[in-house]
């Protein structure tokens, strides 16, 4: 009988034993499973181009996308309101007035920089005031790239071409006919300079 008792004392022990690693075993997988790292979140979809274009329609916004796309780091919405209003005032950052600067600010911080963040756009942080580009920004590039450069050269352009035709009809009044330039040819050449220009123009 005391060979049964402790036979079956070790059985239990070892039943116990076995439950146990059972157990531990349970609580390896669990804790496993716990520790799993979470799934990256995907990128926003890309947008639509209506609304694309009702962002990049607005000159407010597309100043704001130049200057932080030339800025890495994030940028301060008083540093960027002033930018803006110096650019939308045609003077400098030293000499924009306090009301021009609040002006912007304002428009930016209520309407712009949300209606931008919404679409992931930007990303902007109201409570300190940072700004920097969000993940759908690329999709504004080609509608703000290289607007500023074309906005100067082609006034720059016709006006060249206005000096050019006034210096030959200039030159077909006094020694064109030496070299058989007169008024009417020197008059084609300009309008049909300036024609050409245009057309260029109007395709680019």
């Amino acid at each position: 009988m005391e060979v049964d008792d402790r036979a079956s004392t070790g059985t239990d022990a070892t039943s116990v034993g076995a439950a146990e690693g059972d157990s531990a075993g349970s609580d390896v997988d669990s804790g496993q499973e716990t520790e799993a790292t979470p799934a990256e979140e995907s990128a926003p979809p890309a947008l639509p181009l209506d609304q694309v274009f009702e962002i990049a329609k607005n000159e407010r916004r597309r100043n704001a996308l130049r200057y932080l796309r030339s800025h890495e780091a994030p940028v301060k919405l008083g540093t960027l309101a002033e930018h803006i209003a110096a650019v939308e005032n045609d003077t400098t950052v030293k000499a924009i007035s306090s009301q021009q600067r609040k002006r912007v600010y304002v428009g930016l911080y209520q309407c712009h920089l949300p209606k931008m963040d919404d679409m992931h756009i930007v990303e902007f942080n109201q409570n300190r005031g940072l700004i920097e580009l969000g993940p759908n920004a690329e999709q504004l590039y080609p509608y703000i790239d290289d607007e500023d450069e074309q906005e100067t050269r082609w006034p720059q352009v016709y006006l060249g071409l206005s000096a050019a035709g006034g210096l030959l009809l200039l030159a077909s009044l006094t020694v064109g006919s030496t070299v058989g330039l007169t008024p009417a040819l020197a008059a084609a050449v300009s309008i049909a300079a300036v024609g050409a220009t245009s057309a260029v123009h109007a395709r680019s």
